[in-house]
């Protein structure tokens, strides 16, 4: 193998295993701003328009008690990791037909990712972990 080729494909293979890119928390504070007229999240945190958010990743759809949810999300069978997360956020009616949510979506991958990690601080009983 020449150098140049032996250059170019040990190059190629570090950009392809590169790290995602990271999550960040306070960006994705930034990005709540976006749902906190319909959602709480933190240890004061009620439900309103919305359900709370608090323990959202890793909780069942329809699960949150003292919300009246719509029969399809109660129904759905999903349980919120980041993947059905990420799906639902980004069109909301198309991930559980019916829902209450009348969000029209968040399309930005990077706001996305932060919105996750964000969300991701919070425990059940509000507190930040």
């Amino acid at each position: 193998m020449r150098l140049p080729t032996a250059l170019f494909l040990c190059l190629f293979a570090a950009l392809a295993i590169r790290p995602a890119a990271a999550q960040d928390s306070a960006a994705g504070e930034k990005v709540f701003v976006k749902c906190r007229a319909c959602h709480q999240i933190g240890e004061s945190a009620r439900n309103g328009v919305g359900p709370n958010l608090n323990g959202l990743i890793g909780r069942h759809s329809g699960s949150v008690e003292g919300y009246s949810y719509s029969e399809a999300n109660k129904n759905s069978g999903l349980t919120w990791d980041e993947a059905t997360f990420r799906d639902y956020i980004k069109n909301p009616r198309a991930k559980i037909p019916a829902t209450k949510m009348a969000y029209a979506g968040l399309q930005n991958e990077t706001e996305i990712d932060n919105l996750i990690a964000y969300l991701k601080e919070f425990s059940a009983d509000g507190k930040r972990q």
